[in-house]
Parts: structure tokens; C-alpha cells; sequence
């Protein structure tokens, strides 16, 4: 049997009592299966004796890199790539839930001719841990949901994968956060095929998990900036309508408020639309126009009103008439036919007079 060379990257922060077991899971498959393993691990300067742990097992082939800036999972993972000596590259978790024994099948199909490899918890022959829980496992499925823009397979919230070096270094402008750095290769490497290998995925026995509302949260920025690059004219338009969507429920609740204290419809909603105008402008320049934030407000706001006047004219007039020719109808129907025939018109103005056409930073 001919060896094949491999680079295993493996992120680790205060993994040490894992890394053993990991190192010798890895060294078994490597002699089943003749391969020539080099792994690095890639740690953000753990404080709990992972050199220790790394010295002691004296494996010429077990690297340490011990980084001390731009510390978290992605950008480990992204430079011990990039220091990898072998043109085969996996990526896997230190925490044992990635099971070694399916880097052979990821090896084949590499080369097979796929782009890309997943270890997949959920096709057929993929399974967890059965006391994974509830809410990992909702957790998992609604951030799958949120990657379908970006690819149909089963399981891109997996850290189990596989990729060539020639592939790896096609990606452009990489710049990942949070803990999905597997979605951030499939996107930016243009991996057209991508194969899914069944992998049992266990649970952690040793150490924390560090998955906590603050990487969800990252996860959903790396996804903005995943749209922002994928589909630059699109993505644009949806934040936008998000922030419209927002915009709407605020013209909503001010209107209500406002006839509960009996003003008249024409006040109420001429509030609703200026609080709403107010919230809309606040997150479009925070959010969906974020490159053009080192801007001036003041000129920003101005050029906001300007280009929004029509909209917020054609938004008002839209609802009065709806309003007077459907007395019986709730008011709040009138504001939301007069929100939609603005804010098409609203968003072209505001992307191409008011901020910009460009995405900078």
C-alpha cells in the first residue's frame, strides 16, 4: 500500500486533556492505513499545560503552533493551513468528537476529484451521541437552515472536513469569525463538489465546550459577510429589508399608540413613518450600508432624508388614500400598503445617492 501525506490542522484552546487521546486515535489509523501524518495543532495559548502534554508524547509528526494574536477557532484553523506541509489537508475538533477513523474515506474522496469533504452527522450512516439534547440539536438545524444560500449539503455546520492545498489557496479574502470556518472554504475556495462521509459525532468528555450565545452571534455576522461577498447586490437589498421589516414594526406600534390616545389618523400616521424613518436610518447606516460608516452622519442623515422624501411622501399619500377608500379596514392595513409602495423606491435612492455603490472594509 502506497502512504499517502497528510496535514491534520487541529484547533485547540485548553484541550490538554484531550490531546493524548486524540494523538494516539490518530496515530492508530495512520498505520492501518499507511498514512504520513503531520498534525498541528493550533492553540491559542492555552494555560493549562497543552506544551506539557505535547512534549511529553514526543511525536516528531505533533506540531505545536502557540498563537497570541487574532486568537479564536477560524483563524487557527485558517493558519495552520497555511503552514501545512502536505498537499492533503484535514481539519477536526480537539475535543474527540470527530472520529480519526473516517480520514481515510475523506482521503478518497479527494481523490475521487471532490472539491471539498465533510465527516456528516445527518446522511445516511451519521449519527450523535444520543444524550446530544434537544436544543444542540435545534441549534445545529436552524443554523444549517440559515448556510442554505451557500450550499445544499447536508451538514456545513460540520468542523470534520477535507480540502487540497490547490483548492485551499484559490480562496479569496478570507477573513472568518466565529467557529463555521468549513462554510467560510466551501464559499470563498468555490467548491463546486462537495462530498459528505457518515461519521458518528461524540460527545466531549473532557474540558468545555465553546459554543455560547457570543459564537452564535458570530456565526450570524460571518453569514452577512458570506452574502456581502456571494451576492453583493442582492445582500445589500435584504439587510435592507430587514431593516425595513424592523422599520415597519416600529411605524406599527408608535401608529397604535398613538390611536389609543385618540389622535387623529392623519398625525398617527405621519408619526409612525417619522419614528420608523428615525430606526431605519440608525441601523441601514450601522448594517446594511456599513462600508460607508466612517462617512459623516450629519451629511448621511440629510442625504437620507432627501432621498427618502419621495418614499416617505409616496408612503403617506399611499396610506390616506387606502385609509379614506377603506374606512372599515384597521388602520394598521392602510401603513402597511403605504410601507410597501415606498420602500423599493426608498432603497435605490438610499444605495445610489445617499451611501453609495461601493463595499469598502
Amino acid at each position: 500500500m502506497s502512504s499517502r501525506a497528510v496535514t491534520i490542522v487541529v484547533p485547540t484552546y485548553e484541550e490538554a486533556e484531550n490531546i493524548p487521546e486524540l494523538v494516539a486515535g490518530i496515530e492508530r489509523v495512520a498505520h492501518a492505513n499507511a498514512l504520513d501524518i503531520e498534525l498541528l495543532l493550533c492553540d491559542d495559548n492555552s494555560q493549562d499545560g497543552t506544551r506539557d502534554v505535547v512534549e511529553a508524547l514526543n511525536r516528531p509528526w505533533v506540531r505545536l503552533i502557540t498563537r497570541t494574536v487574532d486568537r479564536g477557532l477560524s483563524a487557527a484553523v485558517i493558519e495552520g493551513l497555511r503552514n501545512a506541509s502536505n498537499d492533503l489537508l484535514v481539519v477536526m475538533d480537539a475535543d474527540l468528537s470527530h472520529p480519526p477513523e473516517a480520514i481515510p474515506r475523506m482521503l478518497d474522496q479527494l481523490d475521487q476529484g471532490f472539491d471539498f469533504v465533510i465527516g456528516s452527522r445527518y446522511i445516511e450512516g451519521g449519527s450523535t451521541d444520543a444524550d446530544w439534547g434537544l436544543f444542540r440539536w435545534i441549534n445545529s438545524k436552524v443554523a444549517t437552515f440559515l448556510a442554505r444560500p451557500f450550499t445544499s449539503i447536508k451538514d456545513p455546520m460540520s468542523g470534520f472536513f477535507a480540502i487540497k492545498r490547490p483548492t485551499f489557496e484559490h480562496a479569496s479574502e478570507l477573513n472568518p469569525i466565529g467557529y463555521k470556518v468549513g462554510l467560510e472554504l466551501i464559499v470563498k475556495c468555490g467548491c463546486g463538489s462537495i462530498a459528505e462521509v457518515p461519521i458518528h459525532f461524540t460527545d466531549r468528555r473532557f474540558g468545555e465546550s465553546k459554543l455560547n450565545l457570543k459564537e452564535q452571534l458570530k456565526y450570524l455576522r460571518h453569514l452577512r459577510r458570506l452574502a456581502i461577498y456571494k451576492y453583493p447586490g442582492w445582500s445589500n437589498f435584504l439587510q435592507f429589508a430587514v431593516v425595513g421589516a424592523s422599520g415597519t414594526v416600529v411605524n406599527l406600534i408608535v401608529l397604535t399608540a398613538l390611536v389609543a390616545i385618540s389622535v387623529s389618523d392623519r398625525i398617527a400616521l405621519a408619526g409612525g413613518i417619522g419614528v420608523s424613518f428615525l430606526s431605519n436610518f440608525v441601523l441601514n447606516r450601522r448594517f446594511t450600508f456599513s462600508y460607508a460608516r466612517k462617512d459623516s452622519i450629519v451629511g448621511h442623515f440629510f442625504g437620507f432624508l432627501a432621498a427618502s422624501a419621495l418614499g416617505l411622501v409616496t408612503n403617506y399619500s399611499v396610506a390616506l388614500i387606502f385609509r379614506e377608500n377603506f374606512a372599515e379596514v384597521p388602520i394598521q392595513i392602510a401603513a402597511m400598503v403605504g410601507i410597501i409602495a415606498g420602500m423599493g423606491l426608498n432603497y435605490l435612492m438610499s444605495r445610489y445617492l445617499v451611501f453609495g455603490n461601493r463595499a469598502r472594509g
